[in-house]
C-alpha cells in the first residue's frame, strides 16, 4: 500500500476538487481552473521546473479523474470538453490505467552501474565473481559490458567499496508479469494485453505517474439520475475509515445512494460454495484447490498462469454474488462496487451485475468535499448481517478460515496461503500447477495478490495495522452465522 506519499495527496486533492465542482452550477468552467487554482500565479513551485509544467501535470491527473487516458489526449482538448464528454459518457473501455507522461520521468532503464566510488583496486574481487565476463578495466577503473552482464548482483556483493549499484526502474521492477515498459520516447506504457491490474506500478512509481481511469464522475452522475443507486463495499473496506460499518453507511446514503450492502453477504455465499467444492475435489483425488476470490490472481490465471487453472475454485467471487441477488431483487438499479484495488475494477467489466467502480481513496474524496466524517454519523443497521468469517475476506488467512469452518470434518483441510504475488510467487504456483501438488502436502491453497490481503490493496486509505486493528472490533461483535434482521 502506497497512501502517504505527496503524489497520492495530490491525487487526493485533485478528487476533491472535481467532486465540488461538480456540484457547482457551472462543472466545465470550475473543473478548467483547477490547476490554476492548485497552482496560482506567483505561487510557489514545489515539484516541477516551473509552474507551467506543475499545472500541465495537475490537467493531466483531473483528466484521468474524469475518466480519461491521457494517451489519447491531443494537448489541444481543454478541462472544458473533458469534464462535458464525462458528463455525457455512458460507458468506460477495458484499459484500467493510463500513464502521464509529462508526470513519468523516463528512468534509465534496469542495470547494474559502476559509480565513481570504483578505486580500481588490485583485488578485482568484482571481475573474479563475475561468471559472465561482463566485467572489463578502462582507465583504471571497472565497467560493466551490458551486452554481457545478467544482472546476478554477484559483483555488487563482491566489492569492498560498495561501488557497484543496482538501478531499477521502479514501476517495471514491481511489475509481476512484464506489462509495463518504455515506448520509443522513453516513457512507461503499459501493455494491457500483458496487464493483470494488479496497480504494483502504482504504488511503485515515486512520481505518481501511472493513475486509474476514475469512475467518479459516473457514479456522481448516477446518484443524481431518478434511478435507484445501490452501494456495495468490500469486506475490507470495514478498516478504511473512522467509524464502524453502521456508521458508514449512513454516510454513504447522505452522499446519495438509496441503499448499502456488504460484499460480505456474497462472501457468505461463496464459502459455503468453495467448502462444497473443496469436499468434492477431494473425494475425487485432487491433490489441492486454491481459492478464486482475489480478481488480481483471477486476472493472472487468465492471461498468465493458465495450467494452475485445473486446480482454481469454479466458485464466484464474493463480489458477484452479492451484485447478483441485487439485481435480481432491483433490476432496474444500478449498483456501485467500493473497492480496495485496481484488478477489480476488470471484475466490474466483466460484470454485467456490476455498474460502476469506486476505489476507497474516490470515496474518501467524495466525503471530504461533502464535509462528511463517517465517525460522527448515526447508525444504520443492514437487513442482512454478515457472518464474521464474511467480514474477514479482506485479511490474508480469512478466506481458508471461513472455508475450513463449513467443512465438515475440518482435518482434512491442509491450508496453506500465497500472502502477496510476484515473480518469484508466480514461478511457485507454476510449479505447484506443473507438480500436480503443493509443497508441505497442502491441498487449500489461498492466493492474495497484495501483502497482507485486500487490506494492502493499492486504493486503500489506512494502514494495514490500523485496518487490521477496526476490523477485529467489528469481528468482536459479529456472529459466526449471518443473520436476517
Amino acid at each position: 500500500m502506497n497512501n502517504s506519499g505527496q503524489e497520492i495527496q495530490i491525487k487526493k486533492e485533485i478528487l476533491k476538487r472535481l467532486v465540488e465542482a461538480f456540484y457547482t452550477d457551472d462543472f466545465e468552467e470550475n473543473t478548467r481552473l483547477i490547476p490554476h487554482d492548485m497552482r496560482p500565479k506567483g505561487a510557489e513551485v514545489p515539484y516541477r521546473c516551473c509552474i507551467h509544467k506543475e499545472r500541465a501535470i495537475i490537467k493531466d491527473r483531473i483528466i484521468a479523474g474524469l475518466g480519461f487516458r491521457i494517451e489519447d489526449d491531443d494537448e489541444r482538448t481543454s478541462l472544458v470538453t473533458y469534464a462535458k464528454n464525462a458528463l455525457e459518457r455512458t460507458k468506460h473501455d477495458s484499459a484500467n490505467l493510463t500513464v502521464l507522461q509529462d508526470a513519468c520521468k523516463g528512468c534509465v532503464p534496469n542495470q547494474i552501474y559502476v559509480t565513481d566510488l570504483c578505486q580500481g583496486c588490485v583485488a578485482r574481487a568484482c571481475q573474479k565473481n563475475c561468471k559472465f565476463d561482463a566485467i572489463e578495466v578502462k582507465n583504471g577503473r571497472f565497467e560493466i559490458n551490458a551486452s554481457k552482464c545478467k544482472k546476478c548482483g554477484k559483483c555488487i556483493s563482491a566489492c569492498p567499496y560498495n561501488a557497484i549499484v543496482k538501478i531499477t526502474v521502479p514501476c517495471e521492477s514491481a511489475c509481476p508479469v512484464g506489462a509495463i515498459s518504455k515506448d520509443e520516447t522513453g516513457f512507461a506504457c503499459i501493455d494491457f494485453e500483458r496487464c493483470v491490474s494488479c496497480g504494483k506500478c502504482i504504488m511503485a512509481c515515486p512520481f505518481g505517474a501511472v493513475h486509474e481511469k476514475s469512475q467518479i464522475i459516473d457514479v456522481l452522475k448516477s446518484i443524481n439520475s431518478n434511478k435507484r443507486i445501490i452501494a456495495m463495499f468490500a469486506p475490507s473496506i470495514a478498516g478504511q475509515f473512522d467509524g464502524n460499518i453502521y456508521q458508514l453507511k449512513t454516510a454513504l446514503l447522505k452522499i446519495g445512494f438509496d441503499d448499502v450492502y456488504e460484499v460480505a453477504n456474497g462472501a457468505d455465499i461463496t464459502t459455503e460454495n468453495e467448502a462444497k467444492e473443496f469436499i468434492e475435489r477431494m473425494n475425487r483425488g485432487d491433490k489441492f484447490m486454491t481459492t478464486s476470490c482475489c480478481a488480481g490472481y483471477n486476472q493472472l490465471r487468465k492471461k498468465h498462469l493458465t495450467e494452475i487453472n485445473p486446480y482454481a475454485s469454479n466458485t464466484r467471487t464474493p463480489l458477484y454474488y452479492t451484485a447478483e441477488f441485487i439485481k435480481e431483487e432491483f433490476p432496474d438499479s444500478i449498483t456501485v462496487f467500493i473497492s480496495p484495488c485496481v484488478a477489480k475494477r476488470a471484475e466490474v467489466f466483466e460484470d454485467e451485475h456490476i455498474d460502476y467502480i469506486l476505489s476507497c481513496e474516490e470515496l474518501g474524496a467524495i466525503f471530504e468535499a461533502k464535509k462528511i466524517k463517517v465517525e460522527e454519523c448515526e447508525e444504520t443497521k443492514y437487513n442482512t448481517e454478515s457472518s464474521k468469517q464474511a467480514r474477514n475476506y479482506g485479511v490474508t488467512g480469512g478466506v481458508f478460515d471461513a472455508v475450513k469452518k463449513k467443512l465438515p470434518n475440518e482435518a482434512i483441510a491442509k491450508p496453506c496461503v500465497i500472502d502477496g504475488l510476484n515473480k518469484e510467487s508466480i514461478k511457485q504456483l507454476r510449479k505447484y500447477a506443473l507438480n500436480g501438488q503443493c509443497d508441505d502436502d497442502c491441498n487449500m491453497l489461498e492466493v492474495m495478490f497484495c501483502e497482507g490481503g485486500c487490506i494492502g490493496g493499492n486504493s486503500t486509505i489506512s494502514p494495514q495495522k490500523t485496518a487490521k486493528e477496526r476490523i477485529n472490533k467489528l469481528l468482536s461483535t459479529s456472529n459466526d452465522e449471518e443473520k436476517l434482521q
